[in-house]
């Protein structure tokens, strides 16, 4: 059996048992291996073979991308193995498969109670510092978004959010911050006399994983930036 008749009878197996979202997540990645192997019979792929198809469409996804494309491929193998009775191993077991698009289980974070967020936003004298938390604790901006503000950014009590998480190209966010939080940043930027293009919070990651680390450390916390959102 071909790669191309074996994909044929996988998406026939998919139209009557999954979900419309688990057919067009299958989709464009079945695509790319058949026009790869099409003409390849399922019994010569090997692990290098799927290691590398892997590798050039993964490469710029996330760790649990990477892993989700590997398990698709790994459950494509298992059903065309079974459903044409083939004598063979499905070659996504190996093992240097297994370790290289293995996903990442990260521990749950801690909720903090709004009393401890409450002494590690007003802790800092600095004024700076008491905005960088409150927009974080208070509005859930990522501790990237807040350093990568710019004056002009902020409009009332509309933030813009340039390049958000999801990282699509000139992706714009907008946030609506609340009155009183608003109001300080205007206050605060209107202090500074900062020009449109300027950075509201010139610091960089590691000023403030440091500053946030050191309050935790004094109310016996143990957190890191992104805790606060």
């Amino acid at each position: 059996m071909t790669i191309q008749g074996a994909i044929e009878l996988f998406k026939k197996h998919q139209n009557s048992t999954v979900k419309k979202s688990t057919l067009r997540s299958y989709g464009k990645f079945l695509e790319k291996f058949q026009e790869r192997f099409c003409e390849r019979e399922v019994v010569t792929v090997s692990a290098d073979d799927i290691g590398k198809f892997l590798e050039e469409c993964t490469e710029s996804l996330n760790r649990s991308t990477r892993h989700l494309r590997y398990a698709q491929m790994k459950a494509f193998f298992n059903y065309v193995i079974e459903a044409s009775d083939l004598n063979i191993k499905n070659p996504c077991n190996a093992s240097v498969l297994f370790k290289t698009f293995k996903n990442v289980y990260h521990r749950p974070r801690k909720i903090l109670d709004k009393e401890t967020v409450d002494e590690i936003i007003f802790n800092p004298h600095s004024v700076r510092d008491r905005q960088i938390l409150e927009l974080q604790a208070r509005c859930g901006l990522r501790i990237g978004e807040v350093l990568n503000l710019r004056a002009s950014d902020v409009s009332g009590r509309k933030l813009i959010i340039e390049e958000p998480k999801s990282g699509r190209d000139a992706e714009l966010a907008f946030m609506l911050l609340v009155e009183h939080i608003a109001a300080r940043l205007a206050q605060y930027i209107q202090t500074k006399k900062l020009s449109p293009d300027d950075r509201v919070f010139p610091l960089c990651y590691t000023t403030m994983r440091n500053l946030v680390t050191g309050l935790g450390r004094k109310l016996n916390v143990k957190i890191a930036p992104h805790d606060l959102r």
